[in-house]
């Protein structure tokens, strides 16, 4: 019953367990590696995307600067500075420390600061420290907590091509308006 087998006598342990196997190298084959052409290159990581337009078209009003006149064109403002007159770009950052007295026309307007005078553009956004006397006319339109607005609200319907564009109401019709009703 309790038999030991010869094989397990020959070990060289001495304790009846047979001789563990010797180890060996496996030998790649053909088959189990995946040929690579040499010329392709290990694979990386991809890079966060950059907008390419907004470093090549953007104008910057710096702080501490003061400006009086219109500015267009088809590329992007920053203003941090003061800026008195009309403002024609595709798109506008008012930050903290800058200001804009005049009519604001873009396809995005972003306000951190302080505008007075009428804002027409496809997106209007308010930060929390934005402070803004006059009409806003507009496709869409978010306001912060905190953000400061006085004027009026006029939506532009997204159907209608060039609705964003459309002009400002002026101040002269507003109050002829008034005194007819």
């Amino acid at each position: 019953m309790f038999t030991k087998s010869k094989s397990y006598d020959s070990g060289s342990n001495g304790l009846g367990i047979p001789p563990a196997p010797e180890p060996t190298t496996p030998t790649p084959t053909a088959a189990s590696t995946p040929s690579l052409p040499a010329t392709t290159p290990a694979p990386r990581a991809p890079e966060p995307a950059r907008p390419a337009a907004r470093s090549s078209n953007l104008s910057t009003l710096s702080a501490g600067v003061k400006y009086e006149g219109n500015i267009s064109g088809a590329g992007e403002l920053q203003v941090d500075g003061s800026l008195k007159g009309d403002v024609r770009v595709s798109r506008v950052v008012i930050g903290e420390g800058g200001s804009v007295e005049g009519t604001v026309h873009a396809d995005v307007l972003d306000v951190r600061g302080r505008v007075s005078g009428a804002i027409v553009a496809k997106q209007v956004k308010l930060h929390a420290t934005a402070r803004v006397e006059g009409d806003i006319t507009q496709e869409q339109l978010a306001i912060d907590q905190g953000a400061w607005f006085q004027g009026r609200c006029n939506q532009a319907k997204r159907d209608t091509p060039g609705a964003a564009m459309l002009e400002a109401p002026t101040p002269k019709a507003d109050k002829a308006d008034k005194t007819a009703a």
